[in-house]
């Protein structure tokens, strides 16, 4: 193979995950959009949740990634938001969701959903009647300095989930465990945005951005009109 050819293949291999984010992206966009138009709510996806006040416990992992949030032990005072992705019935099973916001100028945002934890299904949203039925991820993995790394939380008691890391492909690393208070009431002033408030060292992938945006977009022209200007720049999907 010559340069040229080595160079071609070398740019085609990197315009494909863009390409796939993008259509990826679109998808997700008309989806919301849809769900929008059924239900024009301030939210179209996870329009009701349950806020509580939190503590998250973290003693580290047995494996280093370089994330001085998942390597160190500490305390953070969290606002987590339970709610279910698609608004159906209690009854019913839907995708619920786990959205996590670690207090303090050196916090951030994550969003947790139900899937599974093997290979592949900690890749596939899964639904479930209970919101501890089934273990949640973040779905898309973070990118950091040494490598790409998904997050977990799993029940383990009614207020208390074992939260985990892991490389794509690799085996889960438990590092805190969250812990909830009772529910603070209407959840209106607060939401979640995994884009714009990173933690420091968790970074979203280019391409992961490309394909959660256009869905954000959507979901922040749905909302009604708001009376409070902080709340009107913050993101609605969860």
């Amino acid at each position: 193979m010559d340069k040229s050819e080595g160079g071609a293949h070398v740019t085609r291999r990197s315009t494909v995950p863009r390409a796939a984010a993008s259509v990826g992206g679109a998808l997700l966009a008309a989806g919301t959009q849809a769900l929008a138009a059924l239900r024009p709510a301030r939210k179209p996806l996870h329009p009701d949740g349950d806020v509580r006040d939190g503590t998250l416990l973290r003693r580290g992992a047995d494996e280093k990634t370089g994330v001085a949030w998942l390597d160190e032990p500490g305390e953070d005072d969290v606002a987590v938001r339970l709610s279910r992705a698609i608004g159906l019935p209690r009854r019913l099973p839907d995708i619920h969701g786990l959205a996590v916001r670690v207090q303090g100028q050196a916090g951030g945002d994550l969003l947790f959903a139900t899937t599974g934890r093997g290979r592949l299904s900690r890749f596939t949203l899964t639904a479930s009647r209970h919101p501890q039925g089934w273990p949640l991820t973040t779905l898309l993995p973070y990118e950091t300095d040494s490598g790409a790394v998904l997050l977990s939380a799993v029940g383990v008691g009614t207020e208390t989930y074992e939260l985990s890391w892991a490389r794509p492909a690799g085996r889960w690393h438990a590092f805190a465990t969250l812990r909830l208070e009772a529910p603070r009431g209407g959840d209106a002033a607060i939401s979640f945005d995994p884009v714009r408030h990173q933690l420091p060292g968790l970074r979203q992938y280019p391409a992961v951005e490309r394909l959660r945006e256009p869905a954000y977009q959507r979901a922040r022209r749905s909302r009604a009109p708001e009376t409070d200007s902080s709340l009107q720049k913050a993101d609605d999907v969860h």
